[in-house]
């Protein structure tokens, strides 16, 4: 809009300026301010190319706080393990794509949070990144059988697989998580990582030897072999006499209840090859197994063949003493006449009650077995004479009464009846 030959109706000055107020232009003086005129919206015209609405208004998605709150979760674990840029990357990118799957879109957050993990988890195994589904549960804080369900779910719908780790190859890291050096623990504690791993990775590899490793979680049998060898490494009264518990205490790791039965069982264990060393003289007993350690992983081998033919043979020797009674059985007197007759009739009312056959647990017989074998699990027993009870049946003459109040049972709720209602009434009243 051109300003030639304008002026100002109010005061006359011919200082007009154009000014554009939003999309309306507008003339306006510059002196006083008045409005001389101002265009229509359809009436102007503006140079430029026809865009879409939908074009105008598209906006690229944006991940939300929670997506944004896990990749930050994610990538604190990563520095915390201390993994390459390979295997971050690789995580960042299943993080994504899970995230956005409809599996993972309504859940809670507590699962939302466990998939940062599942994701660093699942990229350490196929990159040959030794790490445990423990120490992601322990680093995150939270539920381990929560994690393995999330871990799953994630398998199966990134449709990725990964291989299984082997407790070996994880036994380094996870010693290196004790403090107990020489600069954090007094001398006498003190313990070489590299001895520590070297001790406790012979005594998981005994434990797998002896099926103790069978079915169990890895955390508890290496905190167990871990405790054991930092013992045995130097047998002092003061680690001798020091607990698990105040171990980890001291080693500034998380405590576990049950690395206290990987220890007792690992223990007995020990004490079976130790009872064969042949230069030991003193009794082999839980106490003082953990000085004998050194010997027995050195010449395991050799130990567990001496151990299973002891056992073989007095497994041996307490059958053929079974076949063949013994002399006190041969020596006592025989019962004649009716005294006979009286003592077989016991006898024969034992074999009749008594359990025809039972299942023998062969688990018992052998040295070592799976624990499943050795400690099943308790079967329910099925009651015979209520399978075919269906509630159709009749019911006695006997039971009917039984149900049916006597006259003096009768007489007594109608009182105990007449006294209950004329309390809730005075209460009423009242």
């Amino acid at each position: 809009m051109s300003t030639a030959g304008l002026k100002c109706p109010c005061c006359g000055s011919s200082s007009i300026v154009e000014d554009d107020h939003h999309t309306n232009r507008q003339m306006v003086c510059v002196d006083c301010g008045t409005v001389v005129s101002e265009g229509a919206l359809t009436h102007d015209f503006f140079e430029g190319t026809d865009i879409s609405y939908s074009r105008t208004t598209a906006v690229s998605k944006k991940p939300c706080l929670n997506q944004i709150k896990g990749q930050q979760r994610l990538t604190a674990l990563c520095r915390v393990l201390r993994v390459n840029s390979e295997i971050e990357t690789l995580s960042s990118t299943y993080f994504a794509q899970a995230y956005e799957h409809e599996s993972f879109l309504n859940v809670s957050l507590q699962k939302k949070e466990n998939l940062a993990g599942c994701c660093v988890l699942v990229s350490c195994r196929q990159l040959n990144w030794p790490v445990t589904m423990g120490t992601i549960a322990c680093l995150l804080e939270v539920d381990i059988a929560m994690l393995g369900a999330v871990y799953q779910e994630m398998m199966k719908v990134l449709k990725v697989e990964a291989q299984l780790v082997n407790v070996s190859d994880v036994m380094e890291a996870h010693c290196q998580e004790y403090k107990i050096s020489p600069l954090d623990v007094h001398e006498d504690l003190a313990e070489d990582c590299k001895d520590l791993n070297k001790r406790a990775l012979s005594l998981v590899e005994l434990a797998a030897d002896s099926w103790i490793l069978t079915g169990r979680q890895p955390v508890p049998l290496m905190t167990a072999t871990v405790y054991l060898a930092w013992q045995s490494l130097n047998p002092n009264h003061i680690r001798l006499k020091m607990s698990l518990e105040k171990f980890c205490l001291i080693a500034k790791v998380k405590k576990n209840r049950v690395a206290v039965k990987r220890v007792s069982e690992i223990k007995g264990v020990l004490c079976k090859l130790g009872k064969e060393i042949p230069w030991v003289t003193d009794p082999v007993t839980s106490d003082n197994v953990v000085k004998h350690v050194g010997d027995i992983v050195k010449n395991r081998y050799a130990l567990l063949r001496s151990a299973m033919r002891s056992h073989e043979e007095a497994m041996q020797n307490d059958q053929e003493e079974e076949v063949n009674p013994s002399e006190a059985d041969d020596q006592t007197p025989h019962a004649t006449g009716e005294n006979s007759e009286m003592a077989e009739q016991p006898r024969e009312g034992n074999e009749s009650n008594a359990n025809p056959n039972p299942v023998p647990n062969w688990g018992k017989r052998m040295l070592f077995a799976p624990p499943c074998v050795i400690h099943p699990k308790r079967r329910r027993a099925v009651i015979e004479g209520l399978k075919d009870v269906t509630g159709d049946e009749d019911i006695s003459d006997g039971e009917i009464e039984s149900y049916i109040r006597s006259p003096r049972e009768a007489r007594e709720f109608a009182v105990t009846q007449k006294a209950w209602l004329s309390q809730s009434e005075e209460a009423k009243c009242q």
